[in-house]
């Protein structure tokens, strides 16, 4: 058995200097060993022995150099320099570290260069803290030494004792008239009468402060030259802004002014060049110092956020007079994406993000993740500024968004995939604090959704940095007795490429309309329709008689129930004797339909929501077209916009513009040729508009096909197991550009019913090419282009085509024998996880037509599609 002294023995490791082993009892194995100095050229003073020592004992050091200031340590035999960027932020910076401890293992040392030359990465003390927190644990399991260096002035108290709170051993090294003194501020599990004392340091030798008058007059002059601030103990991060409100309260010059945006522009509104350059032509100091007394926590305020803000910013500098008189001041607060990461470390989740960004986790650990995150803790500091956000606001609703860092970019929108949640805002202080900290776990909780995970994998964006920063607003409306909600609301896009007859223009853009929350505006719901708005030509609808303007119209209004604490949807009959509802200028009388009603029941007036007035009477459609023609002018890119409707007595608008964001389409631009004419035997299908995307040229590869009346035919069960089949299906699609497929099928592709088509997620339709709907199971399972909709700006976003097809109607020719006539050898078989019942096989058909000369053209200019076989 080992002697108990011999075993202390080999835990024992030396710092390369006798005296200062004596000090401090030696180190030990796991210990972390913090050196916070008032210069470099002190940490460097310890670090040198202690490498050397370390190399003697032929121990492997790992240096690890991301900072400004010269290197700590020279190459040489057994030591190996690891360069980090950290401007690729927390995240990535945190994962590569958690790498190399990984691979190099147990019994490895490490130098780090002084963590302090972080905060001019990431601004911010707080992901200094949360990076030590995260990474010193992980050293110490793996029975490590480590040594990092901070500058003694450069960070808050705070975030020091978090430090201190996690290290094994913190040293202060001071400087002072009589020499260099250190003195041990916490070595873990060791002890001595003199240990903790300042001790000078001459040479090897380092002989403790006994006397306590030399003592006082030591620190006297230490505190001298300190020259010690309140600035000096605030976070970084709030040191940045204090100086650029002292920047502009000076009237600085315009290179120092700028040298200041320069600096705010990449730490607190996007790494994006394109945003960067437009947040320098629109958003100046006074409006980075407004955002910033709006912000709980630091780092960035997210795409969300940062695009609202923008579009804001850009109207009122083309025509201050026009919207400060048509568009209402925004109300927002932003929780930093700092946030995010905090509460990923306060709840001792790093180590399990850092499994879910491997291979082999991605998906399956994010799952059990995903069930923690929303039972989560936020950090004491963030509930205290929640509170005082919720007394600002009182019992009004509230709106939580996702803002995330890559979130309404160019090129990714991120829509609907991460959770944004009404509150009503009702009860005790205590109460709506706790709903507000649910909420906001949800939508953090969101971030390792299958929807989004999938995404991201998608779209090349998985090892990018993406923290969830939060926009929370103020709910837009009134109160109507027990209800809340605005007047009415929209989405608009200025680019219109839903254009269902030739002579709309499709850059004079489009909006949906609905009465109420936006939410029907923007997802599609089963049964109720928007009011769909071509700006060239507001008054036409996108369909032919009495009867579809009925059926094609919102019949159900979504309200804040301010007595049940809850959102709620109420059918319009309902609401139609509020006296303050603006019926008048957001719906028409049906007089049939009242003369029906009084006869039967004399029942109450019945109105229908056509917008109509406010079309026809009040500048609405001027207004929005010269809104949505400015932006795109100013992101020089079509845009998609969502918004808030306030009307007066008189008709007159005032908009609260909630999102702005760049629009993703199909080939704009992009120039076709379709067939002058397709014989039937190679026609598959052809429509006369009910298409999206713009301008489509696109061979398939493959075909997933839905037969109608066979699924039409099967159980509801059966019916969820075509779903799951095509998203088996669709995940063997390895390469969408190699292997283009058209998937083909009944009714509304992502229903919630499955008899109004099949209800699928979009994850399971990702890979895909063309997305086709049919009308060919009668009235209840149609096409619903939901145009705005999430899940359209999923399918444009990936480049997925979407056709709708109404053969009934006259408007489209489908041709299903086309597929009855392809040869036995183009079938595939369904050797799926589960194989299906001949019932659910008889209705799925999986087809290699990859050398049959399909194709999908469509031209948006005179709005066809084709898919025909161009070659036998």
């Amino acid at each position: 058995m080992q002697d108990p002294l011999e075993a202390a023995d080999a835990e024992r490791v030396s710092t390369g200097l006798a005296g200062l082993d004596r000090v401090l009892d030696g180190l030990r194995i796991g210990d972390n060993v913090v050196w916070r100095i008032d210069d470099i050229a002190d940490y460097r003073g310890f670090v040198e022995p202690f490498v050397a020592q370390a190399v003697a004992g032929e121990r492997s050091i790992i240096y690890l150099r991301f900072g400004r200031h010269p290197p700590l340590v020279a190459p040489g035999p057994g030591i190996k320099i690891v360069s980090i960027d950290a401007l690729r932020g927390f995240e990535a910076f945190t994962c590569h570290v958690h790498r190399l401890i990984t691979d190099y293992g147990r019994g490895a040392f490490y130098v780090f260069d002084c963590l302090s030359d972080l905060l001019s990465a990431w601004a911010t003390d707080l992901m200094v803290g949360n990076l030590f927190q995260v990474i010193c644990p992980y050293l110490y399991r793996l029975d490590t030494v480590a040594y990092f260096g901070l500058l003694s002035r450069s960070h808050c108290y705070t975030t020091m004792a978090r430090i201190r709170e996690t290290t094994q051993v913190l040293i202060d090294v001071r400087r002072a008239e009589s020499g260099c003194y250190v003195q041990p501020v916490k070595v873990w599990q060791r002890q001595s009468p003199t240990m903790f004392l300042p001790h000078i340091h001459e040479g090897e030798a380092f002989r403790p402060v006994i006397d306590s008058s030399d003592a006082t007059r030591l620190h006297a002059d230490l505190e001298r030259r300190k020259g010690e601030t309140t600035q000096r103990q605030l976070d970084y991060w709030d040191r940045l802004f204090l100086d650029a409100a002292e920047v502009l309260n000076q009237d600085a010059d315009g290179e120092r002014r700028r040298a200041v945006l320069e600096q705010l522009y990449p730490i607190l509104i996007s790494r994006d060049e394109r945003i960067i350059a437009l947040a320098r032509r629109y958003l100046g100091l006074q409006d980075l110092i407004e955002i910033r007394a709006r912000m709980i926590g630091s780092g960035y305020i997210g795409g969300k956020a940062v695009g609202m803000l923008l579009a804001r910013r850009i109207l009122l500098q083309d025509d201050p007079e026009r919207w400060e008189r048509h568009l209402e001041p925004h109300d927002s607060f932003f929780l930093g994406s700092d946030v995010y990461y905090s509460y990923l470390v306060h709840n001792g989740w790093w180590p399990r993000i850092m499994r879910q960004r491997t291979e082999a986790g991605y998906f399956s650990e994010a799952q059990s993740l995903r069930e923690d995150m929303l039972r989560g803790e936020l950090p004491e500091e963030v509930r205290s500024e929640l509170e005082r956000m919720l007394d600002y606001f009182g019992q009004y609703p509230i709106l939580v968004r996702s803002s995330s860092l890559l979130e309404d970019g160019f090129g990714n929108a991120f829509a609907g995939k991460y959770e944004s949640l009404f509150l009503v805002n009702q009860g005790s202080p205590e109460q709506r604090l706790a709903q507000l900290e649910e909420a906001i776990c949800r939508v953090f909780a969101s971030t390792m959704s299958e929807d989004a995970l999938t995404y991201r994998r998608q779209r090349g964006l998985a090892d990018l940095e993406e923290p969830m920063a939060l926009l929370l607003q103020r709910v837009c409306g009134r109160y109507h007795g027990r209800w809340y909600f605005p007047d009415a609301a929209g989405v608009g896009v200025s680019r219109n490429t839903f254009v269902w007859e030739e002579s709309m223009d499709p850059t004079a853009g489009m909006v949906r309309l609905v009465m109420g929350l936006g939410t029907r505006a923007v997802d599609r719901i089963e049964g109720d329709h928007a009011c769909v708005v071509a700006l060239d030509q507001p008054h036409k609808r996108p369909f032919r008689d009495r009867d579809d303007a009925v059926r094609f119209s919102q019949h159900e209004i979504d309200v804040l129930d301010i007595s049940d604490n809850r959102l709620r949807t109420l059918a319009v009959r309902h609401l139609t004797s509020d006296p303050e509802l603006p019926l008048r200028w957001c719906a028409e009388l049906d007089r049939e339909a009242t003369q029906r009603s009084r006869e039967r029941t004399g029942g109450d007036p019945v109105w229908r929501i056509t917008f109509t007035p406010l079309l026809r009477e009040t500048p609405f459609v001027d207004l929005i077209q010269r809104l949505l023609q400015t932006l795109e002018a100013a992101y020089a890119y079509p845009v998609d916009i969502e918004f808030t409707l306030h009307l007066t007595d008189d008709g007159t608008p005032y908009f609260s513009l909630v999102q702005c964001r760049p629009l993703q389409t199909l080939g704009i631009n992009q120039r076709v040729e379709l067939p002058e004419e397709v014989p039937i035997p190679r026609l598959f299908f052809a429509t006369d508009g009910h298409f999206m995307g713009g301008n489509i040229d696109q061979p398939i590869a493959r075909i997933i096909h839905v037969d109608g009346p066979r699924y039409s035919a099967l159980t509801t069960v059966q019916k969820f197991t075509v779903a799951r089949l095509v998203g088996q299906l669709n995940r063997r699609i390895a390469d969408r550009d190699d292997c283009p497929t058209l998937l083909i099928g009944p009714g509304r592709w992502g229903t919630s019913s499955p008899e109004l088509g099949v209800p699928i997620r979009f994850s399971d339709i990702s890979r895909v090419a063309v997305i086709a709907e049919v009308a060919e199971l009668g009235d209840g399972m149609v096409p619903d282009l939901s145009f705005g909709s999430h899940f359209f700006q999923d399918l444009v976003e990936s480049r997925i085509a979407y056709v709708a097809l109404f053969p009934h109607r006259g408007e489209a020719s489908y041709n299903p024998a086309w597929l009855s006539a392809l040869p036995a050898s183009t079938r595939l078989l369904l050797d799926l996880e589960d194989p299906p019942d001949d019932a659910v096989a008889a209705a799925l058909t999986w087809l290699d037509v990859r050398d049959t000369g399909l194709r999908v053209v469509a031209d948006v200019l005179c709005q066809r599609l084709v898919c025909y076989q161009a070659a036998g």
